[in-house]
């Protein structure tokens, strides 16, 4: 990377996240860290682990995603102590897998809160900035439930909110390409982490990856590998464009 630039890592703070795994693959590449995370003390977590094994400048902030003041102080903290912010990954999120039927509008408000609205609002914030320095790159996270309508752990709120993610990703793409900023999504399938950890039974496992060609559950390092490629500034040419993470188990 030819200058310094700060990568932000929405809901990083889980230490077997996607988050977590991406903010150490960017902090491998050379990016400067910015971990925001509802859980303030999993946050500053993630930025003490991240400094120590990358040595890079890090900071851990605690932030409500769907709360727009605290998102914009939180950023104001980001910009004042990191050098210029270069990429945003919108991991941040929830999943519900309440049937339609016994889903309340409760349910439903909370589950787009936190995936779209959350996501809206910290790229949002974001975003000038990228446009104000001609360069960016936003990766946000979607998910196989969106392509295929749920079938693990995602019900009709969550993979509504999911497909939300690609129309959000796609226009905005179109949007932004001509200053400068892509926007890509990743939309992983089963995957090892806290979420899916201790829900699956042995059996619903092995019937999931049956139906993977792979023959087996996904990383959080196969993920990050992926959004860290797009924050890379040789995925230039690359917008508007929805990377299934899935061993095959999603075809079309």
């Amino acid at each position: 990377m030819s200058v310094s630039r700060t990568a932000i890592v929405t809901g990083a703070g889980s230490r077997r996240g996607i988050g977590r795994a991406t903010a150490h693959r960017l902090a491998r590449a050379g990016w400067n860290i910015a971990v925001l995370d509802v859980d303030g003390t999993a946050a500053e977590d993630a930025a003490e682990q991240i400094v120590g094994e990358h040595g890079c400048a890090t900071l851990g902030i605690c932030v409500d995603i769907t709360d727009e003041p605290a998102v914009d102080a939180a950023i104001t903290k980001v910009e004042a102590s990191l050098p210029p912010v270069g990429a945003l990954v919108n991991n941040a999120g929830i999943t519900s897998p309440t049937p339609f039927l016994r889903a309340d509008t409760a349910e439903w408000s909370r589950i787009f809160d936190v995936n779209v609205t959350g996501t809206y609002l910290v790229t949002r914030r974001v975003v000038p900035g990228m446009i104000e320095r001609g360069h960016g790159r936003v990766v946000n996270l979607s998910s196989v439930s969106a392509q295929r309508g749920g079938g693990v752990f995602g019900g009709v709120a969550y993979s509504t909110a999911k497909a939300a993610i690609l129309g959000f990703t796609k226009a905005l793409a179109r949007e932004l390409g001509p200053v400068g900023v892509t926007v890509n999504a990743v939309a992983p399938s089963l995957i090892d982490t806290d979420i899916t950890g201790g829900r699956l039974s042995e059996e619903r496992k092995a019937q999931l990856i049956a139906g993977v060609p792979v023959g087996r559950v996904g990383t959080v390092a196969d993920v990050a590998a992926v959004i860290a490629f797009l924050c890379d500034d040789d995925a230039s040419y690359l917008t508007g464009a929805v990377y299934d993470v899935n061993g095959g188990s999603h075809l079309h």
